[in-house]
């Protein structure tokens, strides 16, 4: 190993490439003692060839060790501030923060260089969303003491980062608030906690010293609240903050950070009677929890202004929110009592609710309406609402579903023989980090553009790949379907000499490795070598490989398997005329095998002798499938899963997972070889994860839809028992699935109603009545199972009460009362009535008002002739009557 001296002579003397071998390696130390004592001359010199050498590794990623070695030479040796800054400014350098820092201040003092400030503005203005964190606390260590930080967005969110995860590294972990006291960011920064949107979610981080079941909750507002009371920061200022952030308005998510801090600072009487107007305006537009908030602090005020509160109160008893609406009664209730003289005024203002959608809403303020309401006597009969019927709301009369007929399908986007919209279609697909859309398109276009345009596709893939999103960038190692490396390899690829190709060895085994036989089991065509992996992601992968194998080859004018159905369906006509253009060449194997699978089912002779008369292998191969009737359904079978066993030590995840949980399993018919294995489902593991890769399977069974509920329950079920997003998103494509449903599809809607997430609800919701229309759904399959769900306590049965109401007004009330008819035995039967019982109650009576069909309930009349005023009870016999009028 050469001496530090023996390195600063070569240095000096020109010898450039011992430094750069020291970047490579990461060795930030030897970097700066190898600068100490350089002429400045020199210095410029090596920083000339620093940045072309950077250039031929721009590409490579830079840990954290090179990047910081790399930081320590670029301020050692370029002459300006914007030069560093447009080296180290790349993503692809990670840069170890502080101890960066350290180090670079040393060499500029050394140096005798004044542009750190600016060199840490100028990155500071280039901070990106997937910087890393380490980034910013170099960025940050280069700032002065006494200099005005920068108060970017992307630098106060990192900021915040940086805050819930302190650099361990440095001994045990300083409570937030004694950092917070010490911060010198804290001045400048604090007041943009309020003024960024989003910011709030990243805010409510938990502070953990020993252990997570030990964690300090929303550390952060809280340590806020201390310093007010320190007098470190100003009070005021974080009431007007939070206040004016709210609103503002936010995502639900990012807002309950304030309503935290402003719980936290408990602002007295003459604080909230200062801000009053403020907080009626969030009484009356503001989401559920912050309106609550606003309400229980106004409800505090000794006397507040009578018509400021009724002005706020109309807008509030039109609102959806039950809680709000009834807290707000209750106040005018009170208000009516203490200033009688105003009762009338008052009693006018709570009958506004007397149109709101929940029933005992409704009778609460028909019966406080008349209670201080004008008498006969003194001016006349009552304005009062009348009072809700036992059902719900009259309707004109007895009436079932109403919801048009989808028709058929939509036809496929036609095929892609443009290299313009080749390139369109790739950069919106790898373009984001969203995978889950079909490829088929984009496969077929490119089967039909590679043997004939190369050279001008590859020309034109080339920008598009670098320019892809991170996502994309490689095979994600913890997931076992990701298809990001082999997608990616395929584009990288296409448009290449077929003799040059690099990966066609990687193709060849792949293609093997699905067609490995088990001597233990049964023959199979298609082996699935990871049991993480469905078979359909198997099918899938299988595909590509074949794709990637062949790509280029001349003779192929697209892909068998391409749909004419927007669901991924074919028509066997369409693919007879393909096999007829293809003469003798033999089709591709996976690509004639998902082909078949998106053939109708059933039984055609006609088809199969036409298959037959085309004298190759792939025609009597259609034709055998055609009179075989395609796959046959699956026997279908409810199973219970336990959550796994505690790990020793440690096990974080174990607490997250629900106890139990219902699956499906499936297994072929007797006699039925399944040699594709996509008849043969066994629940995964409750953590498996699929992402987004579900929703490209319904396309690769389209008259599957049983068999397709089955592969997708796992991601539906953690919608709703882990609270994952996006896990229904594929229900609405399952709606468009032909082929019968069962158990797997009943389950499916049944979790997917009590998803975590809004946007997985609506998935169901949609996916209800889409089979609704078609006469597809079980609603008491449906029901069924929601109550069994709901009565075990393995689901929250309030989420379920929406897109259930959402179903009946869009048309669906026969659905959704016998459903709710399926459903409410068990519930009722349940020892703990679950929360959102009675709101279930009161939306069956209302749709068996609206439908006029009787259907019994089981355990209904038991739960009506209780004795007690309790919801439950009162809603039971509300729906006990709407039947017996019946």
């Amino acid at each position: 190993m050469k001496s530090t001296v023996r390195r600063r002579r070569e240095l000096a003397a020109g010898g450039s490439s011992d430094l750069f071998d020291l970047v490579d390696a990461g060795s930030a130390d030897l970097v700066a003692v190898a600068l100490t004592g350089l002429p400045e001359q020199r210095r410029r010199a090596v920083g000339v060839e620093l940045t072309e050498w950077f250039k031929t590794h721009r590409s490579t990623f830079w840990g954290s060790a090179k990047g910081t070695a790399l930081a320590v030479a670029v301020v050692g040796c370029l002459p300006t501030a914007a030069q560093a800054a447009a080296l180290l400014s790349r993503r692809s350098v990670a840069i170890d923060g502080d101890r960066a820092a350290r180090l670079v201040r040393v060499v500029a003092v050394e140096r005798g260089i004044d542009w750190l400030p600016e060199l840490a503005r100028r990155m500071a203005d280039k901070l990106t969303r997937d910087v890393w964190l380490g980034h910013w606390r170099f960025v940050a260590g280069l700032l002065p003491a006494d200099a005005a930080p920068p108060t970017g967005e992307r630098f106060v969110e990192l900021w915040v980062q940086s805050l819930g995860t302190p650099d361990r590294r440095r001994g045990a972990p300083v409570p937030l608030v004694d950092r917070l006291r010490a911060d010198p960011l804290l001045p400048a920064l604090l007041p943009r906690l309020f003024e960024i949107d989003g910011l709030g979610g990243p805010m409510m981080f938990d502070e953990v010293h020993t252990d997570w079941e030990n964690r300090r909750r929303h550390v952060l507002p809280t340590a806020l609240a201390q310093l007010a009371a320190e007098g470190v920061v100003d009070r005021a200022a974080l009431l007007d903050g939070a206040l004016g952030r709210l609103l503002r308005g936010d995502r639900p998510a990012a807002l309950r950070a304030f309503t935290v801090l402003l719980d936290e600072l408990q602002p007295g009487t003459q604080e909230v009677a200062a801000r009053a107007t403020d907080y009626l305006r969030l009484l009356a537009d503001a989401p559920a929890p912050v309106a609550v908030m606003a309400q229980k602090a106004l409800r505090a005020l000794p006397d507040p202004e009578p018509e400021a509160v009724l002005a706020a109160s109309r807008e509030v008893l039109l609102r959806p929110d039950k809680a709000l609406v009834r807290g707000q009664l209750t106040w005018l209730d009170r208000l009516a009592r203490r200033h009688p003289d105003r009762a009338a005024q008052i009693a006018e203002v709570i009958a506004v609710a007397a149109g709101h959608p929940a029933v005992d809403v409704r009778d609460r303020a028909a019966a406080l309406t008349a209670r201080h309401g004008p008498t006969p006597a003194a001016g006349g009969p009552a304005p009062a609402a009348e009072p809700a019927s036992a059902g719900g709301p009259a309707v004109a009369g007895a009436r079932g579903d109403d919801l048009p007929h989808p028709g058929p399908p939509a036809p496929a986007p036609a095929p892609i023989t443009d290299l313009d919209e080749l390139t369109e279609e790739v950069a919106a697909l790898v373009g984001t980090e969203h995978r889950g859309e079909p490829l088929d398109r984009i496969l077929d276009g490119l089967v039909r553009l590679a043997p004939t345009d190369g050279p001008r596709l590859r020309a034109a893939l080339d920008p598009v790949l670098a320019r892809r999103h991170w996502a994309w960038a490689a095979e994600h190692s913890w997931d076992p379907c990701c298809l990001c490396g082999l997608v990616s390899d395929l584009l990288e690829t296409a448009g290449e000499p077929r003799p040059a190709a690099p990966q066609r060895g990687r193709w060849a085994a792949l293609l093997a490795a699905v067609r490995r036989t088990d001597p233990q089991g049964p023959p199979r065509e298609l082996t699935v070598t990871d049991p993480r992996v469905p078979a359909p992601h198997a099918l899938l992968r299988a595909r590509l490989a074949e794709v990637g194998h062949h790509l280029g080859e001349p003779g192929h004018p697209g892909l068998l398997a391409a749909p004419t159905s927007a669901n991924g369906a074919l028509d066997p006509l369409a693919l007879l005329e393909r096999l007829t253009a293809l003469g003798e060449r033999q089709p591709w194997r996976w690509d004639l095998t998902q082909a078949l699978l998106r053939l109708p089912t059933g039984v055609d002779d006609t088809l199969a002798g036409k298959a037959e008369a085309l004298r190759t292998p792939a025609g009597d191969r259609v034709a055998a499938w055609l009179r075989a009737g395609g796959l046959p359904d699956p026997v279908a079978r409810l199973v219970p899963l336990a959550r796994r066993p505690r790990k020793v030590g440690y096990d974080w995840q174990h607490d997250q997972l629900p106890p139990r949980r219902i699956a499906v399993e499936l297994r072929p018919p007797a006699g039925y070889p399944d040699p594709y294995g996509l008849l043969t489902v066994d629940p995964p593991p409750m953590e498996t994860d699929h992402a987004t890769w579900a929703r490209m399977w319904p396309s690769v069974l389209p008259h599957h839809l049983g068999v397709v509920a089955a592969y997708v329950l796992p991601q539906v079920t953690a919608a709703a028992d882990l609270d994952r997003r996006d896990g229904a998103l594929a229900l609405p494509l399952l709606a468009e699935c032909g082929g019968s449903g069962g158990p797997a599809v009943d389950v499916a809607l049944a979790y997917g109603l009590a998803a975590r997430h809004g946007v997985d609800r609506v998935a169901t919701l949609d996916a209800l009545l889409g089979l609704a229309a078609t006469g597809r759904l079980d609603a008491a399959g449906v029901g069924a199972r929601l109550g069994d769900l709901g009565a075990g306590q393995l689901v929250k049965l309030t989420r379920a009460v929406e897109p259930l109401r959402d179903a009946a007004g869009a048309g669906a009330p026969l659905s959704v009362w016998r459903l709710l008819a399926a459903a409410l035995p068990p519930l009722l039967a349940a020892a703990t009535p679950p929360r959102g019982l009675p709101d279930l109650l009161t939306l069956a009576a209302e749709t068996a008002t609206a439908t006029g069909a009787r259907i019994e309930v089981p355990g209904l009349a038991e739960v009506a002739g209780r004795g007690g005023t309790s919801r439950v009870v009162t809603e039971a016999r509300r729906l006990h009557r709407a039947l017996a009028a019946g």
